[in-house]
C-alpha cells in the first residue's frame, strides 16, 4: 500500500525528476488520472517536451478524461496550453470537438455555479488550437434556434375568408372547393356551343377563324368568360399557399428531428423520446452559447474609432477597404430612415383610406425593415445548409466543412449585389400585406413595393458583411436608454418613457452603430 502511495506521489518539488520515456509518462499520467489526482497530472503534462508529448497525447486514452469532466478539466486544459505552446504544425490528432461537445452538454443541463469558471480556461485553449470549433459551435447553435422556430409554425392558419383554423382543415376544405369547382366546370365544358368547342379540326383552322360572324365571336366570348369566372377565383388561388404551408412544416419538423439526433449521439442518456423537443434544442442552444462565451472572441486587430453609435465605422476592423464599406452601409441605413422612409410616408399618406391612421403607418414602415433583415438572415443561413445538403456534410464539424461554410459566406456576400432577391421581397410583402388584408390599396401603392424593395436589398448585404449587421430586437416600451436610443425631434422632451419605436438600432459585433428613433 505504501508503494502504491508512492509511485502516485507526484515529483519532487526541486523539479530534478524528469520524463524522457512515454510510456513512463504514460503509466503515471493513468495511474494519477485513476487515483482523480488530475491537478499532479496536469503538472507533470506542464513538463513535457514536442516528441514526449506528441506520443503521450496519441496514446492516452482521451474518452476516459471526457467522461470525468469536469473534474478532469486541469488535466485536458494542460494538455491544450502544453500543445498550443510546443507544438507546430503539423497538429497531432486531439478529440477537441468530442470535449466541445461534453462542454456543451455539461452546460446544457443544471449544472453547478462553479463550473464556468473550471472550464473557462479549458475551453479557451480549445479554441486557440482548434479555431474552426467556433464556427462549428455557431452553426450548430443558429440550427437548433432555427429548429426551435420553426416549431412555432404549427398553429392556426388563414382561409379563404381570413379565419383561423386548422391546416389540415383549411386543406381539406379548399380541395373540397375546388372539387366542386372542376366539377362544375366539366359540366360546363361539355354545354359549350359548337362555336366555342368543335371536335372537327378543319373547323379550327386560320381560315375558318377569319370568317367567324359576330354573333358567334359573341357567344364564344360568353362560354369562355362564364368558364374563367368559374376557375380563376381568388378563393380557388390559396392551396398553393397552403401547400408552400405544409411544405415548410414537413421541412421544419426534419430539422427538429435531424437537431434532436445530433443531441442523441452527443448525450445518449438524454431522454430524448420523454423529454419536450423545444425545451432539449433550448437548453443545448443555451449550453453552445455558453461554450461560445467562453471561449472568447476571436483575436483581431482593432482600429482607433469612436465610442459611440452613429454612421461610423464600425472600429473591428484596421482594414481600410473593409471600414469604408462598413461606413458607407451604416450611411444607407441612415438613408434609408430619413429619406427614403419618409418619401413612402408621403405615399401613404395620399391613400384616403390610411389618411388619418398616422400610427398604422409608421408600424408598417417599421415593420418592414424589420421583416426584411429577419428574411435575409435565415436565407444566408439556409442557402449555407443547401451546400452542406448538397455535399452530404450537413452533420460534418471538420476543419474542411468549417472552410466550405466560409466560402460559401464569401461568396454570398462578394454577389450581394447581384443576388436575386426577388422571393425575399414578395415574402416581405405578403406578410405586411396579408396582415394587412382589410387595407387592399397598400398592393397597388408602387412606392411602399420599392421600399419593401430598397430594404431587402440593403438588409441582404448588411447581413453578408464578414461581420454581420443586426437588427436590436428589444422593442420593449421601457425607458429611454441613451447609449442605444435617439429621441425622435417632436417627442415629449420631459418624459423618457418610450411610447413607440420609429426605427431599430442597428447592431455589429455586438455594439450598437446607430441608434434605433424612438417616441417619448
Amino acid at each position: 500500500m505504501a508503494d502504491s502511495r508512492e509511485r502516485i506521489r507526484g515529483p519532487p518539488r526541486d523539479g530534478r525528476e524528469g520524463f524522457t520515456s512515454p510510456r513512463q509518462v504514460l503509466r503515471r499520467l493513468m495511474l494519477l488520472s485513476e487515483g482523480r489526482q488530475y491537478r499532479e497530472a496536469a503538472t507533470v503534462v506542464g513538463r513535457l517536451g514536442p516528441s514526449v508529448l506528441r506520443s503521450v497525447v496519441a496514446e492516452l486514452p482521451m474518452d476516459i478524461l471526457i467522461e470525468a469532466l469536469p473534474h478532469s478539466t486541469y488535466l485536458l486544459e494542460s494538455f491544450f496550453n502544453r500543445l498550443n505552446t510546443v507544438i507546430p504544425n503539423p497538429k497531432p490528432e486531439v478529440p477537441s470537438e468530442a470535449i466541445m461537445w461534453h462542454l456543451v452538454k455539461l452546460f446544457s443541463n443544471p449544472h453547478e455555479s462553479g463550473l464556468r469558471q473550471r472550464c473557462t480556461k479549458l475551453a479557451q485553449a480549445i479554441g486557440t488550437w482548434q479555431p474552426s470549433l467556433r464556427d462549428a459551435l455557431m452553426a450548430r447553435r443558429k440550427q437548433l434556434d432555427q429548429a426551435i422556430e420553426g416549431l412555432g409554425v404549427h398553429g392556426l392558419t388563414a382561409d379563404h375568408s381570413g379565419s383561423l383554423i386548422s391546416l389540415h382543415i383549411a386543406l381539406k376544405n379548399e380541395l373540397q372547393r375546388h372539387i366542386e369547382t372542376y366539377k362544375t366546370a366539366i359540366h360546363k365544358l361539355e354545354e359549350l356551343s359548337t362555336v366555342t368547342v368543335n371536335p372537327d379540326p378543319a373547323q379550327s383552322s386560320h381560315q375558318r377563324l377569319l370568317a367567324i360572324s359576330h354573333g358567334d365571336i359573341q357567344q364564344r366570348l360568353i362560354d369562355n368568360k362564364t368558364l374563367l369566372t368559374m376557375l380563376d377565383k381568388p378563393a380557388l388561388k390559396q392551396l398553393s399557399q397552403l401547400l408552400e404551408n405544409l411544405s415548410q412544416r414537413v421541412q421544419n419538423d426534419k430539422e427538429v428531428l435531424f437537431c434532436v439526433g445530433q443531441i442523441r449521439r452527443i448525450d445518449t442518456s438524454a431522454n430524448t423520446e420523454e423529454r419536450p423537443a423545444a425545451g432539449l434544442l433550448m437548453n443545448y442552444s443555451r449550453g453552445c452559447e455558453a461554450v461560445l462565451g467562453l471561449m472568447g472572441p476571436l483575436s483581431a486587430p482593432s482600429s482607433p474609432t469612436s465610442n459611440g453609435c452613429g454612421s461610423g465605422s464600425d472600429g473591428y476592423h484596421s482594414d481600410s477597404d473593409t471600414d469604408e464599406t462598413n461606413s458607407e452601409l451604416v450611411r444607407q441605413y441612415g438613408v434609408m430612415y430619413s429619406k427614403n422612409r419618409i418619401d413612402t410616408l408621403d405615399s401613404l399618406n395620399s391613400l384616403p383610406q390610411l389618411k388619418h391612421a398616422h400610427q398604422l403607418k409608421a408600424k408598417i414602415l417599421f415593420s418592414i425593415i424589420v421583416l426584411a433583415f429577419r428574411a435575409c438572415h435565415g436565407l444566408k443561413e439556409r442557402k449555407v445548409l443547401e451546400v452542406r445538403r448538397t455535399l452530404h456534410v450537413l452533420d460534418a464539424n471538420d476543419d474542411a466543412t468549417a472552410a466550405l461554410d466560409r466560402a460559401v459566406r464569401q461568396n454570398l456576400k462578394d454577389t450581394a449585389d447581384r443576388f436575386p432577391m426577388g422571393d425575399v421581397e414578395r415574402q416581405v410583402a405578403n406578410q405586411v400585406l396579408s396582415t394587412l388584408h382589410e387595407y387592399p390599396c397598400l398592393e397597388a401603392c408602387i412606392p411602399l413595393i420599392h421600399y419593401i424593395s430598397d430594404c431587402v436589398r440593403l438588409a441582404w448585404k448588411m447581413t453578408n458583411q464578414t461581420v454581420p449587421y443586426y437588427l436590436d430586437t428589444d422593442f420593449t416600451l421601457g425607458l429611454l436608454q441613451p447609449e442605444k436610443h435617439e429621441r425622435y425631434p417632436i417627442s415629449e422632451k420631459r418624459s423618457d418613457i418610450i411610447r413607440a419605436f420609429l426605427w431599430p438600432a442597428l447592431i455589429q459585433n455586438g455594439r450598437c452603430v446607430y441608434k434605433a428613433i424612438v417616441a417619448t
